[in-house]
């Protein structure tokens, strides 16, 4: 492991904390909200605001989480049918346009940050700036992720995530001949559709 993906994991278990606690605090000042609403006929003006920027963060980091983790939705039906060097370029071509759209949601994003420090929350005051850094940290985060596995790629190394997809793969396909067995043990055709 080289010091880029040391330090991408690292990152992401910092981010899996921080999103547990903005979660934590997010639930209590909505939740507090609520009951001072609907039980007192009040409430915290800047709650709403905080919560709204915190669940910006959430969906932001946990974004990038999802990147590292490859959790996010993706086919692969026809690259698995693509000779080996087929693969390979498909999956360069797919990393190169993921760092493209990365590239365009920093820039985007940093010029928005640029465009808001001055522009100051209704609620709380606070600089506007800090809801467009969200897409700053993701993009950064993200890029470098991609940058990481498409030199990975390139230099024909399996990325750690690539081998963990490897392990649940074949964890799979046991499970499958297990329950294979199974089935034909029960005297049934494991090879009849369900």
């Amino acid at each position: 492991m080289t010091f880029i993906d040391n330090f991408i994991d690292l990152a992401c278990r910092l981010f899996k904390v921080l999103l547990v606690v903005l979660l934590a605090i997010m639930v209590v000042m909505v939740f507090g909200n609520v009951v001072l609403r609907y039980g007192f006929n009040s409430g915290i003006a800047v709650s709403e605001e905080l919560s709204r920027w915190m669940f910006l963060w959430v969906i932001f980091l946990g974004a990038a989480i999802a990147v590292r983790e490859k959790a996010h939705m993706g086919s692969d039906m026809l690259v698995e049918h693509l000779p080996p060097a087929a693969q390979k370029a498909v999956v360069v071509l797919g990393q190169v346009l993921m760092l493209w759209v990365t590239w365009l949601m920093f820039t985007g994003s940093l010029a928005q940050t640029r465009i808001n420090w001055e522009v100051e929350a209704p609620v709380t005051g606070a600089s506007m700036a800090w809801v467009y850094t969200t897409g700053v940290v993701f993009a950064v985060f993200t890029g470098l992720m991609l940058l990481s596995e498409l030199v990975h790629t390139l230099r024909g190394q399996l990325t750690p995530q690539q081998l963990i997809a490897a392990h649940h793969a074949a964890e799979r396909a046991e499970a499958e001949d297990e329950a294979g067995v199974i089935d034909h043990s029960r005297g049934g055709d494991s090879s009849t559709p369900r």
